[in-house]
């Protein structure tokens, strides 16, 4: 099976800075400071998210059962939205019935579109929780042949493309990202800078519409394994505090 490595920022746990610009003070949860002059802050409501193992494109099958053609379809997707669109995409309206499954973390949808009741969705699903895989939907297509499965050949049917789809397909570990905001001086800018490219900081962006002379807001995205990292090195290298706020 390949497999090769990406980063996104899906599934991304809620985040709470707590810092005091009145006083000038900052309490962290879980966070090293260090540094002369302060730090960096985040503090993290729930536990960063895992890498997942998902499918790195598009890929398809087709059998051929007692005269039914089944085509199973499968895709990464990011959200129930994404789902929406894909199955759009690949239903086939002059098939008999178009079934589907996704799973997305934890949570997850089926449809057996008109096949007996947990004969098609449900073993789609299935199949996907024996892929190991996350962030995925499969939807599998049947032209009816005229010969009828039963419920036992339906759902070895709809569980064994599906499961024939995903295996062996390339996947990918995608690694969640945060998205990041701080105010930096401009005088800080090149050492910050330098800092987020080191740690491979992503989507950098610069916003001067800080209500504050001399500033300027700096956006990011980085890996949550990432974030204690670059914030001690960014200690130890600026003489101010900077604080770290969940965009």
């Amino acid at each position: 099976m390949a497999v090769r490595i990406i980063s996104s920022h899906l599934r991304l746990p809620s985040l709470l800075v707590t810092a005091s610009r009145s006083q000038g003070t900052a309490t962290p949860s879980g966070c090293g400071v260090g540094g002369a002059g302060g730090g960096l802050v985040v503090r993290a409501m729930s536990s960063a998210p895992s890498p997942y193992t998902t499918l790195s494109d598009r890929v398809s099958c087709e059998r051929e059962i007692k005269k039914s053609k089944f085509i199973a379809i499968a895709a990464p997707i990011s959200d129930e939205r994404s789902a929406n669109f894909f199955l759009s995409q690949v239903r086939d309206p002059r098939a008999t019935h178009n079934c589907w499954a996704y799973k997305l973390g934890d949570q997850f949808r089926s449809n057996d579109d008109g096949e007996p009741s947990g004969t098609a969705g449900k073993p789609i699903y299935s199949a996907i929780l024996s892929s190991g895989l996350d962030m995925v939907m499969v939807v599998v297509i049947r032209h009816f042949g005229g010969i009828k499965l039963g419920t036992g050949g339906l759902v070895r049917a709809y569980g064994g493309v599906a499961s024939e789809c995903l295996k062996g397909a390339a996947t990918c570990v995608v690694k969640p990202k945060a998205r990041i905001g701080m105010e930096i001086p401009f005088e800080l800018l090149g050492t910050v800078y330098h800092q987020l490219q080191h740690f491979q900081a992503e989507d950098i962006k610069q916003d001067y519409d800080t209500g504050k002379d001399g500033t300027t807001m700096v956006t990011f995205k980085v890996e949550y394994d990432k974030i204690e990292s670059l914030e001690n090195a960014i200690n130890s290298t600026c003489s101010r505090k900077i604080y770290f706020y969940k965009r």
